[in-house]
């Protein structure tokens, strides 16, 4: 794994079949307008930030308009050890792999991202969504049309539990190091005592 420089990964993939839903993302992710200062607020007063002077957070975006176009840039982004925190992806897409089916095979690479599943429609009940996708913990439904501070609060929130689930993991994976390390020196001091012990009962016997 990966270990983390202390960046928050801003990282957001966008799957959709429309052009204009991704110009709507591009709007309220990338914009350091009204929209932006109130989630800002918003994610100060939840995660105990300080508001800094300066330009306001903006996520990094990539845009895919099909679920297999999608899984391509998560392998990418997975072979440039740069990969997403979130990925909002539309559950209609036709005539390519619908959202169920696109998240199955991402999550197949790549089971850290968070995933935001888009629809106007009910075309799946979360019972048979949960029964599918083998990580209901990561999975959030959005409905259209979505409110703008819906989407900034989700991006934020989710790249934040990413960013805590991944910190954690990485101080689980060097506190197992530690042991190993440990480990490693007790069984030479242990095998340093039965050499000195013998070298003692060789003399003792002569």
């Amino acid at each position: 794994m990966k270990l983390l420089d202390g960046n928050r990964n801003n990282r957001i993939l966008v799957v959709d079949d429309n052009e204009a839903i991704h110009e709507d993302f591009r709007k309220i992710l990338l914009s350091n307008g009204k929209t932006g200062a109130e989630v800002d607020q918003l994610a100060d007063a939840l995660f105990d930030e300080t508001t800094v002077d300066g330009p306001l957070l903006d996520f990094q975006t990539t845009h895919a308009l099909q679920g297999q176009e999608a899984l391509q840039l998560v392998l990418k982004s997975l072979d440039d050890g740069l990969s997403f925190a979130v990925a909002f992806v539309d559950v209609r897409m036709p005539p390519g792999w619908n959202g169920i089916e696109t998240v199955e095979r991402i999550w197949q690479h790549d089971d850290e991202i968070e995933v935001v599943l888009c629809t106007a429609y009910s075309d799946f009940s979360w019972e048979e969504i949960a029964g599918r996708l083998t990580q209901p913990e990561r999975l959030l439904i959005l409905r259209k049309p979505f409110d703008p501070l819906e989407v900034r609060q989700l991006a934020y929130g989710l790249t934040a539990k990413w960013f805590l689930r991944r910190q954690a993991a990485c101080r689980m994976q060097d506190l197992e190091i530690m042991v190993e390390e440990r480990m490693s020196e007790l069984e030479l001091l242990r095998a340093r005592l039965d050499q000195v012990t013998a070298q003692q009962r060789a003399a003792n016997s002569v």
